[in-house]
């Protein structure tokens, strides 16, 4: 049981990243990994979002839809879930944290939007995985897009003093790294 859990937190998070190998959330990729404080805000309001969202999706697939046997609802299903949670979070943090909720402002409405919650909750469907596992893989998933954005803001805050060419400022140097990212958790692989 927990030897599962752990495979399932190293493929999740490092050998099939939701950034760098399906190519979900690379909008805020692109626009949120300019600082490194700030990624590591984004990337952890994805985990708390993600995570909670896994726990309340997976009952409801496994327990509802599956057992009424109305799996084709479960993209509307999902999406609703994850824009209550969102909204049920933002309302919380307003009224009991809202020094925190001012810091991370902007990013709980980005997140609703985001396709890499959809994404982790449609691929924690396909899995076929029980609750336990479900509620692991989606923290895996967000845990994987925080180390990726993370390491792409700190990247990008060490380059800033290079001498870039004018032709690969901006995206392309973005996408370049983030080829370069994909190769080096390619290496990941081996692990398992």
């Amino acid at each position: 049981m927990i030897k599962d859990l752990f495979i399932i937190l190293l493929t999740s998070s490092l050998i099939n990243n939701i950034v760098l190998s399906q190519f979900l959330g690379l909008c805020p990729l692109m626009s949120t990994s300019e600082k490194t404080k700030t990624a590591a805000r984004m990337g952890m309001t994805v985990i708390f979002v993600i995570t909670f969202a896994s726990a309340i999706n997976g009952f409801i697939y496994e327990y509802i839809l599956l057992k009424r046997n109305v799996v084709f609802l479960k993209t509307i299903i999902f999406i609703l879930v994850i824009i209550a949670l969102v909204q049920l979070i933002e309302l919380i943090m307003k009224r009991f944290f809202n020094k925190s909720f001012k810091a991370m402002g902007m990013y709980l409405p980005v997140i609703m939007t985001n396709c890499v919650v959809l994404g982790a909750m449609l691929i924690n469907a396909q899995t076929g995985f029980g609750f336990l596992h479900n509620l692991m893989n989606g923290f895996a998933l967000a845990f994987g897009f925080a180390i990726v954005i993370i390491i792409m803001a700190g990247i990008r805050e060490k380059i800033i003093y290079n001498n870039i060419p004018e032709s690969f400022k901006g995206l392309p140097v973005i996408l370049l790294i983030a080829g370069l990212m994909s190769m080096a958790f390619f290496g990941f692989t081996f692990l398992i």
